[in-house]
């Protein structure tokens, strides 16, 4: 809306679909802190749209003053959650327009309408990153394949369709057969309570299973491939996930099922080396403690409740993106790739 943000608060689904409506950048950063929008594209896309929010009602009479508000709400947005590249990729976009603008005009109104534009921009251009998503990883997905997911990497963590489950819809749009098994993602569900209840609304053939089963059923060959989304790639082509995706990774390798990873380009972070150096971040052990908000566990127990894990680039079959398809060497031809995105004499 002209002067709010409106979030479906994933915290309450599947059982209530509930809007918080956001006035303030300290709003849409505490909806980001509280995985009330979660997905790595679309808190980025959350993040950009409360930066754009927040300054509306900064005064444009000096502009100086305007940009340093500006970069004080955009540090403190692209700090809500550090581990997810796109969030602080899509405030810096964000950010960098305006502030050029500004520099360039030295109008403060005319860097708002262009922060706004870019928030518009970055939503717009995730919407098109996922269906060209879902045109390159339906080629790599048989007909009637069943698929398992981990955590949930779809129309709810980024624009629309997804990343990984984008080519799942895509293949059932098409009338292609495909079957999902989703696991629950422990500590707080997103595959039972979000990407079940997207595939389930969606008409997609989808069956819930705990974390713990994974193995049982790709012993029984009835898993044909895994597809997952990712918050970070490094350069060395490790990918950093929802906990657990490293699990699912290892157990892919020894019973022979390809392991494959959706993304759009934004996520790959050419800066940091390798999946060792990137920040994990530690949520709270009511997390792990309770469940539906009821107490599960003894109280008072110590408690890890890491978000992210590290997968190896080694265990990946190959990397999706907008672009293509980036086969081992991921992190090399992610680059090669990349680059001739950007300059198409590169060969």
């Amino acid at each position: 809306e002209p002067d709010a943000l409106l979030l479906l608060d994933q915290t309450r689904l599947p059982a209530e679909e509930h809007y918080r409506r956001c006035t303030s950048a300290e709003d849409v950063e505490d909806a980001i802190r509280r995985m009330q929008v979660r997905g790595a594209p679309a808190i980025g896309i959350a993040a950009a749209h409360g930066l754009a929010l927040a300054m509306q009602g900064a005064r444009t009479e000096d502009p100086e003053a305007w940009g340093a508000t500006l970069q004080r709400h955009a540090a403190r947005l692209a700090g809500a959650r550090p581990t997810a590249v796109n969030l602080a990729w899509a405030v810096r976009r964000a950010a960098g327009a305006a502030h050029r603008a500004l520099e360039r005009t030295g109008d403060a109104a005319q860097a708002l309408a262009t922060l706004e534009a870019e928030a518009r921009a970055i939503e717009a251009e995730d919407r098109a990153i996922c269906e060209a998503i879902g045109v390159h990883g339906e080629t790599v997905i048989p007909d009637g394949a069943r698929v398992l997911t981990h955590c949930n990497a779809g129309a709810l963590a980024v624009s629309a369709w997804g990343t990984a489950l984008a080519p799942i819809h895509r293949m059932h749009a098409r009338g292609r057969a495909v079957r999902v098994f989703a696991d629950e993602t422990r500590p707080v569900l997103q595959g039972a309570r979000l990407t079940a209840f997207e595939l389930q609304r969606s008409g997609v053939d989808v069956t819930l299973i705990t974390d713990n089963m994974v193995a049982h059923l790709m012993a029984r060959g009835e898993i044909d491939l895994v597809l997952v989304g990712t918050d970070r790639i490094t350069a060395n082509g490790d990918v950093v996930n929802k906990i657990g995706t490293l699990g699912v990774a290892v157990l892919a390798r020894h019973f022979g099922v390809p392991f494959w990873v959706a993304c759009p380009s934004s996520t790959w972070d050419p800066e940091t080396a390798a999946g060792t150096d990137v920040a994990i971040e530690e949520r709270a052990p009511e997390e792990v403690t309770h469940v539906g908000g009821v107490a599960v566990a003894p109280a008072g127990i110590r408690v890890r409740n890491p978000a992210f894990d590290v997968t190896p680039a080694e265990l990946v079959t190959g990397v999706i993106t907008e672009h293509g398809i980036a086969r081992p060497p991921v992190g090399a031809a992610l680059e090669q790739l990349l680059r001739r995105t950007r300059d198409p004499a590169v060969a």
